[in-house]
């Protein structure tokens, strides 16, 4: 969502135009850069809130005026700004574990001192539980998206402007077959996916109700549609899967140098690239196109796991993180995991991620569903005994036994906390299609 792109002006870049056959070359080129696992990193989204009065929004002024002095803060981690006001941070890659976690807790630690001298702070949650989506940012690029994604309702602003996530980010693996191979890294991270939705689910309210979904981010995901936020079917080699699908998917705009983008409806980058109307698209359109993809599992030469909500308290963020690291890169757990995971994908049905019936029980009841419970402590398990062996400070490995504990031994999420802290007069009387009473008092929800 906030990958760093201008206005229209790298539409002046590689502005020779590119056929089908040299758009599926250079996907397959980039999209999996093969090579042992050594670098890992990670994507935080956190909403931003008042720390008096959180349910009120924060105006957009006291944002922007927070955001300007955050940019002259110096910071390892890239800082950029989601279309509702989110605030993300990126981490470089890191050699290790402990140097990830080291770095963006840093950072964390000086972003959130800039903002409490504002009253700010960062929340750590799904899917905003108060308020009704609102772009901050005003941009052709963000213009253009939310007009195609309105075309499919109105999942695509809440995206936009009140989701947040944990993006694990791992290396794409081994050209060879085997546990580290790109090709077993690709299947597990889509068949591990739900256990990672399950066990990390934590947006189950919009706009102040409960959904029925303990991870209504993930829910939104879904209904955004699956050209858009879908993942290719699984079967056959990855390259190949993936630049068909890259070809196959919508183009979300046809930018320009000044004025609106273009926003055409059903237009593929493969029926672009073959008509070259309305103008031939360039390799700069394709880099732009790739990022307008958002599926649970995106390669971009390394892989980006999408699927995880936003966690709670001030290093929840460090459990996904590090149970992901471990699953990935110590072969031993990546094994364990692989074995795990492999009897649920017989719920997938054979349909992509995350539009199947596994992916959909994940984040409708998080834990509660058996199979994912049980699959969720192996896990936990498995990369419990390989943080040690990946170097892992006693932290981190501390947090992520207490997260076992408290949520995983005991069929939970952070989502039933949040559902905990609504007193019996804060439930609605009806879910979010019927006609709702909002309570007169609320509990304070951050967490």
């Amino acid at each position: 969502m906030s990958d760093t792109q201008s206005d229209g002006g790298d539409c002046t870049e590689h502005r020779t135009a590119v056929t089908e056959a040299e758009v599926e070359a250079l996907v397959r080129g980039i999209c999996f850069k093969t090579g042992p696992p050594r670098t890992l990193g990670v994507e935080l989204e956190w909403l931003v809130h008042s720390l008096e009065l959180p349910q009120l929004p924060v105006t957009p002024e006291r944002l922007e005026a927070a955001y300007a002095t955050l940019r002259a803060v110096p910071l390892s981690s890239a800082l950029t700004v989601e279309p509702g006001g989110q605030l993300e941070l990126s981490s470089r890659p890191a050699a290790s574990l402990t140097e990830c976690v080291d770095t963006v807790s840093a950072d964390l630690d000086a972003v959130r001192a800039v903002l409490a001298e504002d009253g700010l702070g960062l929340a750590g949650i799904g899917q905003d539980p108060w308020h009704t989506p609102r772009r901050f940012l005003r941009e052709p690029r963000y213009d253009a998206m939310e007009t195609c994604l309105d075309r499919n309702g109105p999942a695509g602003r809440r995206m936009m402007c009140t989701s947040a996530s944990v993006q694990v980010c791992v290396d794409a693996g081994h050209e060879e077959p085997g546990p580290l191979g790109h090709a077993r890294r690709w299947w597990l991270a889509h068949q591990l996916g739900p256990v990672l939705v399950a066990a990390f689910a934590n947006s189950p309210l919009v706009e102040r109700r409960p959904t029925g979904w303990q991870s209504a981010r993930q829910l939104t995901w879904m209904e955004i549609g699956a050209g858009r936020a879908g993942a290719p079917p699984l079967a056959g080699e990855p390259r190949a899967v993936w630049a068909r699908h890259v070809l196959d998917s919508p183009v979300m705009c046809v930018r320009r140098e000044s004025g609106p983008w273009e926003v055409p409806a059903g237009l593929t980058f493969r029926e672009w690239a073959r008509s070259g109307s309305p103008r031939p698209p360039t390799r700069a359109d394709l880099d732009y196109h790739l990022t307008t993809l958002f599926p649970p599992v995106r390669p971009r030469g390394h892989l980006e796991l999408r699927m995880i909500d936003a966690q709670p308290g001030e290093d929840g963020w460090l459990v996904p993180l590090a149970v992901t690291a471990a699953l990935f890169d110590d072969p031993e757990a990546t094994e364990r995991a692989y074995r795990t995971v492999k009897p649920l994908a017989e719920r997938a049905l054979n349909l992509p991620a995350p539009h199947n019936p596994l992916w959909a029980d994940a984040a409708r009841v998080g834990l509660a569903d058996p199979e994912l419970r049980e699959a969720a402590a192996a896990c936990f398990a498995a990369a419990l005994e390989a943080l040690p062996r990946l170097g892992a400070a006693t932290r981190v490995t501390d947090a992520v036994a207490a997260f076992r504990d408290r949520y995983v031994a005991r069929g939970r999420c952070p989502a039933d906390d949040l559902l905990d802290r609504l007193t019996a007069s804060d439930r609605p009387r009806s879910g979010p299609a019927g006609g709702t009473r909002t309570a007169r008092r609320r509990k304070d929800i951050r967490t």
